[in-house]
């Protein structure tokens, strides 16, 4: 039976996963069928597709993390955790990278730019999408399927059954075994990360100095484009901070051995990793306009679908 603790998690995740999974549905939902009938797609959307579809699969990683902390027979084999932690490390890194890319066409397309290379960029950005997302995906399998090939005794310990606590051998097979899946998750995350920071510091850089051009206006004149820039800020900060705390839990959650009896720590780390790409998804519909329209009219049809069988 598991502890009280662990189980009020679980239904917490539970929440997180059913909200990320019907946002990250809708948004791929509403951007292929866009997609469909105009037969072209925009570079945000494209991103947004890869982005919503990765987070699904990601929340269904939680889920059978979840699954197995419950069920442990059914996940006694090494292979079968192997194969699972490299899914899962897989579709986080990916996830990470079309999440930065995203960021980073917002920032190109927002901020005037005046150096040589960053105005290549700027036009040659949307083109550039279809083969960034592809490069992601290689780079994120490089990063993560030679965990294939990586046994942590973590593994062995669940389908052998043989957990001494005092084994000598065991303690320096988990730190070797873990420092090199840390080591891989360390890699896939960094480059993208400090992408991420280097946008965000761009774009508040753009916004301080169109603020100061600014100041010679009507104070009461609002410029659109400090929205803009605003907008863009938050939402990419909103996900730093989102991902740095799915960070640290998904750190937390790798170091945590069969053994482990810190169920307070596993519980917080379960619920902190399942939050990101549910309330991420939520932000990503709140800040696109496009998003945000079909929403409300999904909404309204709804509330007039209640009131018809009400009637």
């Amino acid at each position: 039976m598991l502890p009280p603790v662990l189980i009020v998690s679980m239904c917490v995740v539970a929440v997180e996963v059913v909200v990320g999974f019907m946002g990250n549905g809708f948004i791929t939902a509403v951007n292929s069928i866009n997609w469909i009938k105009s037969k072209r797609i925009s570079a945000a959307d494209m991103i947004l597709i890869f982005l919503s579809t990765s987070r699904f699969i990601l929340q269904v990683t939680v889920m059978m993390y979840i699954h197995s902390l419950y069920f442990t027979d059914v996940f006694k084999l090494a292979s079968v955790y192997k194969t699972f932690g490299a899914i899962w490390m897989f579709v986080n890194h990916a996830s990470l990278w079309f999440s930065t890319w995203l960021y980073v066409l917002y920032c190109v397309k927002i901020i005037n730019v005046t150096q040589w290379l960053l105005l290549q960029i700027k036009l040659r950005i949307t083109a550039m999408i279809p083969w960034l997302l592809l490069g992601s995906l290689l780079i994120s399998s490089v990063t993560s399927f030679p965990l294939l090939w990586i046994t942590p005794n973590t593994y062995l310990c669940r389908s052998t059954g043989n957990c001494g606590d005092n084994s000598t051998t065991h303690i320096s097979g988990w730190d070797s075994s873990h420092l090199y899946l840390l080591l891989l998750y360390f890699t896939g995350c960094f480059f993208p990360l400090v992408l991420s920071i280097i946008t965000s510091g761009l774009l508040i850089n753009s916004l301080w100095k169109h603020t100061k051009k600014m100041q010679c206006y009507v104070d009461s004149f609002r410029d659109p484009l400090i929205d803009v820039h605003l907008i863009a800020i938050k939402s990419i900060i909103s996900f730093l901070i989102l991902y740095i705390s799915s960070f640290v839990a998904q750190i937390l959650l790798t170091l945590s051995t069969s053994q482990s009896k810190d169920f307070v720590k596993v519980a917080v780390s379960l619920v902190v990793t399942g939050a990101y790409p549910s309330i991420h998804s939520i932000i990503l519909i709140i800040v696109n306009s496009k998003l945000k329209l079909a929403f409300r009219m999904l909404c309204q049809h709804f509330m007039c679908h209640l009131e018809n069988v009400k009637l």
